[in-house]
């Protein structure tokens, strides 16, 4: 082991698996197998992805300790825990730990591993726990290659920020319409709609696409003789500009629907000025709980990061 290796702190963050959240709220494993065997699903399905992933952490660990001092971090103090400027940081579960470990990072890399290939696809997961023995050698030596993600920030007039490695919706906490004032460049638009969608590259293979497969699906069902059309490709990690798409926005006297999707740059960012008296909100990654307030005249601006991730291939 080198001295440098020694002096590097490997984090690997984890989560509760669905098990472990059964027994916090039903205090014992038979109440819980009572209410999922109840609704008719597989408690054994539960037990056996718990053992997987545990089988896997504890694996992961063992290899790691051959290379530094490892440190499990569980993912939900991620907001509070302070990373070092050299340590390296693995991240083992679904797709989503690496999206929500990746934006407390600042230029640290970032490894995903995948515990249950069987079960998750696994887009930002390259490595499975076996892999680990070969590979990690390279990293703490920096000789595996990476790729750079482009984050997007929501910065608020009160000072108030938001990063984002997927996307970034702002709109009501409810399903009732959001009413705001959307500016990108020179053009500014009143608008009434179920709110905005702002994507990075990363997170353009999301909830983007879903939204742009629904508007595509709308319009051929309202003129077949549309001809073909096609959902726009995801973009790259690293692009140097954002998407945004406005949902569902409804046309009226005071409101339009002419700006409703487009790029943001760092020389034209996006600026949406709240219109709402209450519930307004900004979260990103699908993270509802984590949100800053958006009401009445608080305007956000929302562009490229500063910061950008490092995710090891």
């Amino acid at each position: 082991m080198t001295e440098r290796s020694r002096e590097r702190k490997l984090v690997l963050v984890k989560r509760q698996t669905r098990l472990q959240d059964l027994l916090v709220r039903f205090n014992s494993a038979a109440q819980a197998r009572f209410y999922v065997e109840h609704l008719g699903a597989d408690f054994s399905d539960y037990e056996q992805e718990h053992a997987e992933y545990e089988a896997s952490i504890a694996t992961a660990l063992e290899c790691l300790g051959r290379h530094g001092r490892p440190y499990v971090l569980e993912r939900v103090y991620l907001p509070n825990f302070l990373f070092g400027p050299d340590d390296i940081v693995f991240a083992i579960g679904q797709d989503g730990m690496v999206a929500n470990t990746l934006k407390y990072l600042s230029g640290q890399p970032l490894v995903g591993i995948n515990p249950s290939p069987h079960r998750w696809d696994g887009v930002l997961l390259p490595f499975q726990v076996g892999d680990l023995p070969a590979v990690v050698p390279d990293i703490v030596r920096d000789a595996r290659p990476h790729k750079e993600v482009t984050m997007a920030v929501a910065r608020l007039s009160d000072g108030q920020a938001m990063l984002a490695v997927n996307d970034l919706f702002v709109g009501q906490r409810s399903h009732v319409s959001a009413r705001y004032a959307l500016s990108l460049g020179e053009r500014r638009e009143a608008q009434s709609s179920s709110g905005v969608i702002v994507s990075t590259g990363l997170g353009s293979t999301g909830w983007l696409k879903s939204v742009l497969a629904g508007a595509v699906g709308v319009l051929r069902a309202q003129d077949g003789a549309l001809g073909e059309i096609h959902v726009q490709a995801p973009f790259p990690w690293d692009a140097d500009y954002l998407c945004f798409s406005v949902r569902e926005p409804f046309p009226s006297k005071v409101t339009g629907t002419s700006l409703t999707f487009g790029r943001v740059t760092r020389a034209r960012p996006l600026r949406i000025t709240s219109q709402m008296p209450e519930s307004g909100v900004i979260f990103s990654d699908g993270i509802e709980s984590d949100f800053l307030e958006f009401n009445a005249g608080m305007e956000a601006h929302i562009g490229l990061a500063e910061r950008r991730g490092r995710l090891v291939v």
